[in-house]
């Protein structure tokens, strides 16, 4: 009983320690500034305001940074998924020479810090001028994210019967035909998880996007946008406050809705395979 009630009560402090810096920018983005700016801090929303969104909302350039976070992550997300599939498909349905080496590089990739890498890949895109590129962004997230779902799609692939297959090319499916129709609908968790990851990862991302987008200030996504919001507002923490609300919202309602299946694929395309 005891043991009981000590796991609960440390659940409980990680849960508070973990929500509570979520929960203070979403109560100041709704503060009034006087409220913000009061000696005494008050823990709910006494008198409610959407002004600093109204505020956020019309910066400069906001719906514009917006456009390109989601080009970027949608983009890497896409060609990741596709590049994954078809190397997943090697790794865990055929037999070939070096098939255990490229198992073990992908490995060491997803735990390598991109972070390190960070000089070279700057260098590669000023000398092949795609510095201060979307295109060069969307490779770098696609290169970050590749890893992990191609791991990831490996488990759901090697968990799914042979004999599905086999069976579909008895009836008269080429190769192609049967993992579309027979395959490709269970990798639907799989799926749903690695592509989440990836976009979550793409949207939050900051070193990359704010050294690779350099001259073209029209080419920035909005984490490197928030990081000048302020200097942009001066002392106007609401704004700010609103708009790294805006920025959290939409990975959230998406994250919230498909829970479920998410952790489902996370959890079998880690202990499957």
């Amino acid at each position: 009983m005891t043991g009981r009630l000590l796991r609960g009560l440390a659940a409980l402090v990680v849960f508070a320690v973990s929500v509570f810096p979520v929960y203070w920018m979403v109560l100041t983005a709704f503060k009034p500034t006087r409220d913000i700016q009061a000696g005494t801090p008050s823990f709910l929303p006494l008198s409610p305001t959407f002004e600093h969104f109204a505020t956020a909302t019309s910066a400069h350039g906001f719906w514009s940074f917006w456009r390109n976070s989601l080009l970027v992550a949608g983009g890497a997300v896409l060609l990741s998924l596709a590049v994954a599939l078809l190397a997943a498909f090697a790794v865990a349905r055929l037999r070939w020479k070096g098939r255990r080496g490229f198992i073990l590089m992908v490995f060491i990739a997803q735990m390598t810090p991109w972070e390190a890498l960070l000089i070279p890949i700057y260098v590669i895109a000023r000398d092949t001028g795609l510095l201060d590129t979307l295109w060069m962004l969307t490779l770098v997230y696609f290169m970050i994210t590749l890893p992990f779902t191609v791991v990831t799609l490996r488990g759901f692939l090697a968990a799914i019967p042979v004999d599905l297959e086999e069976a579909a090319l008895v009836d008269g499916c080429s190769r192609a035909q049967a993992f579309r129709r027979a395959v490709f609908p269970l990798l639907a968790p799989g799926l749903l998880a690695t592509s989440l990851f990836g976009f979550i990862t793409a949207w939050n991302e900051f070193a990359f996007a704010n050294v690779l987008i350099i001259k073209d200030q029209d080419d920035r996504t909005l984490p490197v946008w928030l990081s000048s919001f302020s200097s942009t507002f001066g002392t106007d923490w609401g704004a700010t406050m609103a708009a790294s609300t805006l920025f959290m919202l939409p990975v959230l309602l998406v994250f919230l809705a498909l829970q479920g299946r998410v952790t489902t694929g996370i959890v079998g395309g880690a202990v499957k395979g």
